[in-house]
């Protein structure tokens, strides 16, 4: 068989069987059929981050750069290495509250 040659398969569920699939593509943000070809070849399948990941990514996004922007002023020695410690610290707070609340799920 040519990866290029489609067949469609005719499949039968029962309405519990529809809902935990329709489920499951729709938290990974794919389609039924994907999702099922995914299942098939044995392709791992992770959900989608939620919108509060999606926030939190952006705002450790946003420390990093002022993070940068600190080591720079240690460097040039406007910023004291007390101020980059301490920022430091509250970023692996904000990454134990993202390991929460990704492990929420």
């Amino acid at each position: 068989m040519k990866d290029t040659e489609r067949y469609e398969l005719c499949l039968r569920l029962s309405q519990a069987e529809k809902d935990v699939l329709e489920k499951n593509a729709a938290k990974c943000g794919i389609s039924k059929s994907v999702y099922l070809r995914r299942l098939i070849v044995g392709t791992p399948i992770r959900a989608r981050p939620s919108g509060e990941i999606r926030e939190l990514r952006v705002e450790v996004h946003r420390i990093g750069n002022n993070i940068n922007q600190i080591a720079r002023g240690v460097n040039s020695g406007q910023v004291t290495p007390e101020t980059a410690q301490r920022a430091l610290f509250l970023l692996g707070k904000v990454y134990e509250q993202m390991y929460r609340i990704a492990k929420r799920g």
